[in-house]
């Protein structure tokens, strides 16, 4: 028997992925000159970097845990096949296409320059604010084993007494005093031991900055740095400087961690407006009336708390509550990835909602 069947005809036209492929398609097409430097005309055929990162949007949209899972639901769940333009009989890709291209896409920044077209796209159709914005941090966990935090003077041998069998050598932790001056992950060394707030638990982390523009909650920007005490502040300074030059005033709505003078004081240096909630715990804060007396300031701080669902969405659906890579540079790779499929899904609602 003879069956026609295309993945095509088995997709509603209504369904919402259709504008998100439209969009990844445009951004992509973008990025073609790249794409030709990267790869050779001649040698082995190899996959499209184009289908590898609409496979990572497809991870972040349907909370697909692994490249593993993924390829194996390419096989059979057509939706996926139309969507990394897969015809009927075509055989799905190995996972480590992932792993052996990545130092190549990372070599030439691709993931950055597609986050960056795709914020362009969302520029050209009015979807975001030149004027307002807000910045936050959030942590995201490491790869890495709390196990694998031991001196950094420590050579790789076991510990006097263990057996060469012996998994857990490291887990008694009892009566040491660990911090990251000293320590260091064996496994990730780039991960910082840091803890969100009092009472919990410590954790091998990186921290995540956003910088959102207020008018629909879209990322203008998102970096991953190591996880210290100023990390918060000193990247939400170095975004504003990259991804918002120029000299025309701006706001900036963030919660009482970044109310300190030298932050306030970067910002206005810079004629940006710091509208950053008041910290008053003991205090003096860096904020006065001046600036709480605006209207302006009510307004960015209640739009600020939209980039608490941006982190919220990342970590549930984008499943990037802990990265799957080692150190900072792949992990602002996976993390461009995710900021664009977040970009892309909220340019589409808005595209497709009544004027």
């Amino acid at each position: 028997m003879l069956c026609l069947l295309s993945a095509d005809g088995r997709v509603p036209t209504d369904h919402p992925l259709r504008d998100i492929k439209k969009l990844a398609d445009t951004a992509l097409k973008a990025l073609s000159p790249v794409f030709d430097a990267m790869y050779a005309e001649e040698g082995r055929w190899s996959i499209p970097p184009e289908r590898l990162l609409k496979a990572s949007l497809l991870m972040a949209l349907y909370t697909v845990r692994s490249e593993r899972q993924l390829c194996e639901q390419v096989g059979y769940n057509l939706l996926f096949r139309w969507f990394l333009d897969m015809d009927m009989v075509e055989e799905s890709f190995d996972h480590s296409t992932f792993s052996k291209n990545r130092e190549r896409l990372l070599k030439h920044e691709v993931a950055a320059q597609f986050f960056a077209t795709v914020v362009a796209q969302a520029r050209a159709a009015r979807l975001m604010s030149a004027e307002h914005f807000s910045v936050d941090g959030t942590l995201i966990e490491a790869w890495a084993s709390m196990k694998s935090f031991r001196p950094k003077d420590e050579g790789s041998g076991r510990p006097p007494g263990a057996s060469s069998g012996d998994s857990n050598r490291w887990v008694d932790f009892r009566g040491e005093k660990r911090s990251n001056e000293t320590h260091e992950s064996k496994t990730d060394p780039e991960s910082k031991l840091i803890r969100k707030g009092p009472g919990q638990e410590a954790k091998l982390c990186f921290s995540a900055h956003a910088l959102m523009e207020n008018r629909n909650g879209l990322l203008a920007d998102f970096r991953i740095a190591p996880a210290t005490g100023r990390a918060e502040r000193e990247t939400a300074v170095e975004m504003l400087d990259e991804t918002l030059p120029g000299d025309r005033p701006l706001t900036v709505g963030a919660d009482r961690g970044y109310d300190t003078q030298e932050f306030v004081g970067q910002c206005r240096q810079r004629r940006v407006t710091p509208h950053v909630a008041q910290n008053t715990r003991g205090r003096r804060s860096a904020i006065d009336g001046r600036t709480t007396s605006a209207p302006g300031y009510g307004i960015s701080q209640r739009l600020r708390m939209r980039i608490e669902e941006v982190f919220g969405w990342m970590k549930t659906v984008g499943n990037f509550a802990r990265t799957k890579l080692r150190g900072v540079a792949r992990t602002q790779h996976a993390a461009y990835l995710v900021g664009s499929a977040y970009n892309l899904l909220r340019i589409a609602r808005l595209l497709r909602a009544p004027a």
